[in-house]
């Protein structure tokens, strides 16, 4: 009934309780679907304007928890598809772009370095949170769809590092 009653929502890639503490040894599988439509930011130097795109993006993601010197830490993968179609005009030609396939993949790690212990579940029972910090370290890996002959593609065809 939730998934049936979902309304459009407008966000940014940022996880709620990214560094909550856990217990250690949990798995996560999360499935999930984005949507998207709008225009694109590009870099200015691209001769591409009024974009109107629309993307269609089915994921699939694991993570598991674990102990890291003590602390709780956290593994996680995404992999996603898509499909993107939509139109912009590229140095004031009107073009069409229509296409799916997969996207690249992200992996990251993260680690808390203050009030957040690695617990067992049962220790985990009689644990208050307070106030933690912690770090993660997200990769991108240049993996699927790119034709360097179009501006706008699935893939990114580079290795991205995204420390938090």
């Amino acid at each position: 009934m939730l998934a049936l009653s979902a309304t459009p929502v407008w966000a940014q890639q940022l996880e709620p309780r990214a560094y909550s503490n856990v217990p250690v040894g949990l798995n996560f599988l999360v499935a999930g679907y984005t949507y998207s439509t709008g225009g694109l930011a590009t870099d200015p130097a691209t001769p591409l304007q009024n974009a109107a795109l629309e993307i269609h993006a089915p994921l699939v993601a694991y993570a598991r928890s674990f102990d890291a010197w003590g602390k709780s830490a956290k593994f996680d993968a995404v992999l996603a598809a898509g499909c993107l179609s939509g139109t912009a005009e590229a140095d004031g030609v009107p073009v069409l772009r229509d296409i799916c396939g997969g996207l690249d993949p992200a992996f990251r790690v993260t680690v808390n370095f203050y009030g957040a212990p690695a617990l067992s579940l049962a220790e985990f029972r009689s644990y208050r949170q307070d106030l933690i910090a912690g770090a993660s370290l997200q990769v991108i890996a240049p993996y699927e769809q790119y034709d360097p002959e179009r501006l706008v593609n699935l893939g990114t065809n580079r290795w991205t590092f995204k420390p938090e």
